[in-house]
């Protein structure tokens, strides 16, 4: 599925193109700012912001430095991944459970693996594809890249993960220059449901302005592309507060607008591209640009591709906002603003956000990812992708797992580490996973006792041969009804057999050799 990623020049980065108050602002948002390969904090000139390296975020792919002087500091250095063997790379982040939080990736090729072109992949976030990362034409003109979603937390950590895909040419690598995960109030873009939802930024613009708007102006670090065309540009004459909108729109959104002469219809073509066939947030913003008068009456209605989006929308010196929470678009988009005919001024318009709503509700069962959780730590040497939802999306499960899906809910029904030359020990919660049919760990180097598995009541096989274990083999397997092939040979148990195990009717049963069992 195609999403619009965002492009700027990279030495003239929306970081560092507008001017930053930092003597009466916060010198963060509020959040985590990651430059990805770097290995000391970098920080961005002129500003008083700064990024942290992500080594504590990500335990997998190569570190580089691109050769160019002239290059802001987190577009410098990047995170590459060569491991063709992992299904994804993913970056975890502490959040809250509930926490409502914008997320933006950034990217600049340069040329790291000696290319002309840069690679094509996908980008991950929780279980659900967000996007594919395609630079090229933004690399080309001589641009960075970034996508942004806004994201319900739906537990206390949060994967951002890039992997391959079929797009991905087989010599090219997936890479990541910087992440950034920042905290959004709890009011903001509150119609949308983020338990199953997602919103995919689309454009997010100020008209008539000709720089972009960012921190600190917008304390939650969302940049707000200049938009000009050929229509009138004003200023206005009074300031709003942000805190009297849901999602707090900065001041300087409302500085200057886009406006059509009093009796004629304003056209604007916002966002400029093809937008794919589907439903979107969308949020207008408005404010009457003259100083406040009893006699001022700036009336005008809404259209959107030709359908009214809101009749005689009264806007005043304090500003409006008006909004959808799912309206479809599809191809190019117009915005047509008609004034009333009582109206003493013409329609005008400051801002706009269109977001794409993204499913986002499908996720793996919190009980099983715990488990497996547990056991990617009981691990010396667990696989590289065993970070992130164990399931979804399905074709990026980890090495080994499988899964099914219904509904909304995935459970773990397979793990096959066989011959993986992995060693550690099975958590007690293995016992949890309770879809499981098939648990194959056999020719490795796992040691210490095999759990219970009382709740595996699914489990049909269950190979643990050539490894390490000891201690005896659990009571708990001759009392699971849809056992039918235990291999347990070449490890250190002792003790006996279960009586109900050695009798199991239909059972392939194989403890010998290599064990130090009694009869």
């Amino acid at each position: 599925m195609p999403f619009t990623n965002m492009s700027l020049p990279i030495f003239l980065l929306w970081l560092v193109s507008i001017p930053f108050l930092a003597h009466s602002s916060p010198s963060q948002p509020r959040g985590t700012l990651v430059s990805c390969g770097s290995s000391t904090k970098q920080s961005i000139p002129d500003t008083s912001l700064s990024y942290i390296p992500d080594d504590g975020f990500i335990n997998v792919g190569n570190k580089t430095t691109l050769e160019s002087n002239d290059l802001l500091p987190i577009l410098s250095t990047l995170r590459y991944f060569p491991q063709k063997s992992a299904r994804k790379y993913c970056y975890t982040f502490q959040v809250i459970r509930g926490g409502k939080y914008l997320v933006r990736t950034i990217y600049f090729y340069g040329g790291f693996d000696g290319g002309k072109q840069p690679p094509v992949f996908d980008q991950i976030i929780g279980g659900t594809k967000w996007s594919v990362v395609n630079t090229t034409e933004d690399y080309a003109n001589g641009m960075s890249s970034y996508y942004e979603i806004i994201i319900g937390a739906h537990a206390k950590t949060l994967s951002v993960c890039v992997a391959r895909s079929n797009q991905t040419a087989a010599n090219s690598s997936p890479f990541i220059s910087a992440i950034e995960v920042l905290s959004l109030e709890d009011s903001m873009y509150n119609s949308t449901d983020f338990r199953t939802q997602a919103l995919v930024a689309v454009a997010r613009s100020a008209f008539g302005n000709e720089d972009s708007i960012s921190f600190p102006d917008d304390p939650y670090y969302r940049l707000w592309q200049p938009f000009t065309d050929k229509n009138e540009v004003v200023s206005t004459q009074t300031i709003v507060s942000s805190s009297d909108f849901w999602n707090k729109p900065p001041e300087k959104a409302f500085s200057k607008a886009t406006a059509g002469g009093v009796g004629k219809k304003l056209e604007i073509q916002w966002p400029s591209g093809s937008l794919q066939s589907t439903r979107y947030y969308v949020s207008l913003y408005f404010q009457d640009n003259r100083a406040a008068s009893a006699n001022a009456w700036r009336v005008f209605s809404v259209a959107v591709n030709g359908k009214t989006f809101y009749n005689n929308l009264n806007v005043s010196t304090g500003g409006v906002t008006i909004y959808s929470a799912a309206w479809p678009l599809s191809g190019p988009t117009t915005i047509t603003l008609t004034p009333d005919a009582k109206s003493s001024a013409g329609p005008l318009i400051n801002a706009g956000e269109v977001y794409q709503i993204l499913p986002f509700g499908r996720r793996t069962l919190a009980k099983d990812v715990a488990v497996m959780e547990e056991l990617a730590r009981n691990l010396d040497n667990p696989p590289l992708d065993w970070v992130g939802d164990p399931c979804l999306p399905q074709e990026n499960s980890w090495t080994g797992v499988s899964c099914s899906v219904k509904d909304t809910v995935a459970r773990i029904i397979s793990l096959d580490l066989s011959n993986a030359g992995i060693s550690g020990t099975l958590p007690l919660t293995i016992d949890n996973l309770s879809a499981l049919h098939h648990l194959w760990l056999g020719g490795n180097k796992f040691s210490g006792s095999i759990p219970e598995m009382n709740s595996l009541l699914k489990l049909e096989t269950l190979h643990l041969e050539n490894n390490n274990f000891t201690g005896e083999i659990p009571q708990s397997l001759g009392e699971l009804p849809s056992l039918r092939e235990v291999l347990l040979q070449n490890n250190n148990l002792e003790g006996s057999v279960p009586e109900q195990l050695a009798t199991k009717q239909g059972l392939k049963l194989q403890v010998s050799p290599g064990n130090h069992l009694s009869k």
